[in-house]
């Protein structure tokens, strides 16, 4: 659903969010209830996090668990739909520069000088702009996905500091990059605890689960950027631009 860079934030995210309400949970007298974490909290550099309790160790894909939720495929479905017209639109653009490219190749040689320096300038300029606007499609819909994330994964942190209280658990892991981009080499699935997390993050948010649902599916970043057409290069004997 990301890039690295998306990743690393999201990784950052994750660990002020729980650890804040960890925080909290353990010290919120009996029968409180605990507040929503504010934005400015989420945002703040990450709290150490606090072991429960209990003696056991679990592990949950946070990354799935967001997205895997009734809400999450809701909204990045939502987003994916939002983002069609600027891909279609980065589509008709690539598709002229492949038009461009494929008629400087089929008529360099019967061009003369100043016709052929036309068509080449002409290319290296909606090249350009193509690369332009791909660069800031793909960082428009990385700070779309990363705002959804945050915004349901603020939500869900109680609930996974909940049920890992509830039921025992001394550590929560998450397991959404596998080794070596994260420090878990190996984890079996019997103390994995995403369903039950969705399940119950589902239960309390009230969104139905979509129709035909068939799982998890992030959007792609905007586009991801199509072959450009090749280089080209003026004759030797053509006057530089």
């Amino acid at each position: 659903m990301t890039s690295k860079f998306l990743r690393s934030l999201l990784a950052i995210a994750v660990i002020s969010m729980i650890s804040a309400w960890a925080q909290t949970g353990s010290a919120a007298p009996a029968g409180s209830a605990s507040s929503p974490a504010s934005p400015a909290a989420s945002s703040a550099a990450p709290v150490p996090s606090t072991t429960g309790g209990g003696s056991k160790l679990g592990t949950i894909n946070i990354e799935q668990a967001v997205v895997g939720c009734n809400e999450g495929q809701r909204d990045f479905d939502a987003l994916r739909k939002k983002l069609e017209p600027k891909q279609n639109e980065l589509k008709a653009q690539n598709d002229e520069l492949e038009a461009l490219q494929k008629q400087f190749d089929t008529q360099k040689d019967k061009l003369n000088d100043d016709a052929r320096a036309t068509l080449v300038k002409q290319i290296e300029s909606k090249k350009k702009a193509f690369d332009r606007a791909v660069q800031d499609a793909q960082e428009d819909a990385q700070n779309q996905q990363k705002e959804i994330f945050q915004r349901i994964l603020q939500k869900m942190a109680p609930v996974i500091v909940k049920h890992a209280q509830d039921n025992g658990f001394a550590m929560i892991v998450d397991t959404s990059n596998p080794w070596p981009q994260s420090p878990i080499l190996w984890y079996g699935e019997s103390g994995d605890i995403t369903r039950a997390v969705v399940d119950a993050y589902n239960a309390q948010s009230g969104v139905p689960a979509p129709a035909s649902s068939t799982g998890a599916a992030a959007p792609k970043p905007a586009a991801p950027k199509p072959a450009a057409p090749k280089p080209t290069t003026p004759p030797a004997n053509q006057p530089p631009k």
